[in-house]
């Protein structure tokens, strides 16, 4: 390539809302990139136009390694470092490479609209994400910008918060935004069934009915949030194995013999950057995972069906593993540690007096913590109330030099 590709972020006000700076790229280019919508925003200057195929990912490298030594220009949707591509060609070619000319982004003109910070806003992408990602976000009062996939984003939204006791919650979808032909649409996730624009960004004011509980993003959930049939690491362990666990944004967790996957969940739902599998080796409990994950906000999660330490094989080395079932099964125990990263954390609920003695196996042999949980709960004896005992679980937490 004879120089760094050109990255211009464009609204929909076009050629006339760019810079002149924006406008003297797009003019000396030899090739434009974008989508056929983005191209169609921009004169005509002799450059060869190519429009962006679906799926664009693949073929990015090639496109571009088919026009080396050409001088090339990218249009991209207001910010190009914003959930745009931008990213993606920084990510495949290297930032020196690149140079970006960004435009105002979506969500800095919503929120101007909106008269809303931008950052007390949260922002999530539906673009090729499944809509139960605001699952996680829904708390009373919470202002919310989603970035739409197309004209049947808003109507999703709507009967997901109406779906999850939030049906008063205002909608406003923003159309074409920058640009002539700019509209605001509003309503009530309950009334939703406006006709809107496929180029729009939909701002939400959540609110609760009077019989929803919020559920907090700090590990601890009460067990009711999950469906299960009884394979629950319980809520006063889960808490404290999460702790233990310590997630770190970006990190990865391997939850092996993860049950309903409560343990899991509550790892990606402390950031939207923590990632994990759950490992489950009965195929109706993965399901289970699997809806539990999208209805805590969390649909990303990997589930893997398949019985440890077999399942492991070829998953992304993980930043800590939790072993919550299936402890004495020959080899798991060591495979979830050979397999952790430098400084990664193993950790194993232990309830049986033989997944008991394996933990203190390997706790002789590469040292670590040894904890011990007995919970007590009230409950009633006739016209009394005494306290009844869970099974007590040992703990065992170590972390790999």
């Amino acid at each position: 390539m004879s120089g760094p590709v050109v990255v211009v972020g464009i609204g929909a006000g076009g050629w006339e809302a760019l810079s002149a700076l924006a406008q003297r790229e797009i003019g000396a280019a030899e090739v434009l990139m974008g989508s056929a919508r983005q191209l169609a925003l921009v004169p005509e200057t002799g450059a060869e136009r190519v429009a962006w195929p679906s799926p664009m990912l693949p073929a990015v490298q090639r496109l571009l390694a088919e026009r080396a030594g050409r001088a090339v220009c990218v249009l991209a949707s207001g910010d190009p470092m914003f959930h745009g591509v931008g990213t993606t060609l920084v990510r495949l070619l290297g930032p020196e490479r690149v140079r970006v000319l960004p435009h105002p982004s979506s969500v800095s003109l919503a929120c101007a609209r909106m008269g809303w910070p931008v950052e007390d806003t949260t922002v999530v992408s539906m673009v090729g994400r499944p809509v139960e990602l605001l699952n996680r976000l829904l708390h009373p009062a919470r202002r919310v910008l989603a970035l739409s996939a197309d004209a049947t984003t808003p109507a999703l939204i709507a009967k997901l918060l109406a779906s999850r006791g939030y049906g008063a919650s205002k909608i406003t979808v923003l159309e074409q935004l920058g640009g002539p032909d700019e509209r605001l649409v509003t309503g009530t996730a309950e009334r939703w069934d406006a006709e809107v624009n496929p180029l729009n960004v939909v701002a939400l004011e959540c609110r609760a009915g009077p019989d929803v509980t919020s559920m907090p993003l700090i590990p601890g959930l009460p067990d009711e949030a999950f469906e299960h049939d009884g394979q629950l690491t319980k809520r006063e362990v889960r808490a404290v194995t999460l702790s233990r666990l310590a997630p770190v944004p970006g990190e990865l967790l391997w939850d092996v013999g993860a049950g309903a996957g409560s343990v899991a969940i509550e790892w990606m739902r402390v950031h939207p950057a923590c990632r994990a599998f759950a490992v489950e080796s009965r195929a109706d409990r993965a399901a289970r995972i699997g809806r539990n994950a999208a209805a805590l906000g969390v649909p990303a999660l990997g589930v893997v069906t398949g019985t440890a330490p077999r399942a492991l094989e070829g998953l992304e080395p993980p930043d800590a593993v939790f072993v919550g079932g299936g402890a004495t099964a020959p080899g798991t125990v060591e495979t979830c540690w050979n397999a952790l990263r430098p400084g990664g954390r193993l950790v194993v609920n232990a309830v049986t007096v033989e997944s008991e003695a394996v933990v203190a196996a390997w706790h002789a042999k590469v040292g670590g913590d040894l904890l011990r949980i007995a919970v007590q709960r009230a409950g009633p004896v006739g016209a009394f109330t005494a306290w009844r005992p869970s099974m007590p679980v040992t703990v065992w937490t170590a972390v790999r030099r």
